[in-house]
């Protein structure tokens, strides 16, 4: 029983090979971790698993897709509103806009789970 319980567990081992989680961080650009302001006088904290728009929105990022350009995160309880729910926020990179060099938007601020924020909307890019 105990070389079955073994096999059994390493042949789960074997099937997870070397894949990544979905919210790998160390792929994601430095240029969107910081501190920012936007045109709007809006101040924001980024880091890999925290999204804060000051002075009372906080957005816990589960995923970031660097490829596909947004980010899918869990809206903090204590937000103002849709506390609890999911978010996907798009991103873009901008040329020849200065001092902008990206932008986002909020696609999906009030879905029931992770997988319906991430699937819903796309920004219009």
């Amino acid at each position: 029983m105990q070389k079955l319980a073994f096999f059994i567990l390493f042949l789960s081992i074997i099937g997870m090979g070397d894949k990544r989680p979905a919210h790998y961080t160390s792929d994601v650009p430095a240029m969107f971790k910081g501190k920012f302001e936007d045109d709007y006088g809006i101040r924001y904290t980024i880091s890999d698993t925290l999204f804060v728009q000051h002075p009372r929105s906080k957005y816990h990022i589960i995923k970031w897709n660097v490829k596909d350009q947004y980010i899918v995160a869990r809206n903090d309880d204590q937000n103002p509103g849709e506390g609890g729910l999911y978010t996907r926020i798009d991103y873009m990179q901008f040329s020849n806009m200065e001092p902008w060099k990206w932008g986002f938007c909020l696609s999906v601020y009030n879905a029931k789970t992770n997988q319906i924020a991430e699937t819903t909307a796309k920004a219009d890019r």
